[in-house]
């Protein structure tokens, strides 16, 4: 018996593991796919925002940390089927045009998707769902 709760157990811990990333999918919702992996890794956003200097480092900062908190590994799976990743969690319909159609894991490569984005919305934050919570959804 003790054998068996054992093994019900670590399925449970396996299955817990897989839609959490590792922690890197705070939502709990990502499939048993982890796009920038199950290791977290939290790097300086204000470093990151400072590599462009055309868009509000204020902003940059504000939107980065709701989006991922700094965790340049973070993942989320959305209801219509798509993923977001990185510091700025970018969406997979925007991998192919910003890097070459794989996950923007790497924050550099993260925070140059998240340039051409916020080029496409106007040189402004509003393609972002966490705009209005930084105040900037109409700033560059």
């Amino acid at each position: 018996m003790k054998l068996v709760t054992l093994f019900i157990a670590l399925i449970f811990v396996s299955i817990v593991a897989a839609n959490t990333c590792g922690g890197n999918c705070p939502s709990n919702d990502c499939t048993s796919s982890c796009p920038c992996g199950t290791s977290k890794n939290d790097v300086s956003i204000s470093e990151y925002c400072s590599r462009y200097s055309d868009w509000s480092q204020s902003c940059c900062e504000c939107i980065a940390q709701h989006e991922s908190g700094g965790n340049a590994n973070a993942a989320n799976y959305n209801t219509n089927g798509s993923y977001d990743v990185g510091l700025y969690q970018i969406n997979d319909v925007n991998w192919d045009q910003c890097n070459g159609g794989k996950a923007p894991c790497n924050p550099s490569d993260n925070t140059k998707c998240a340039h051409m984005v916020w080029g496409w919305g106007g040189n402004t934050w509003k393609l972002w769902s966490t705009c209005g919570a930084c105040g900037c959804c109409s700033s560059h």
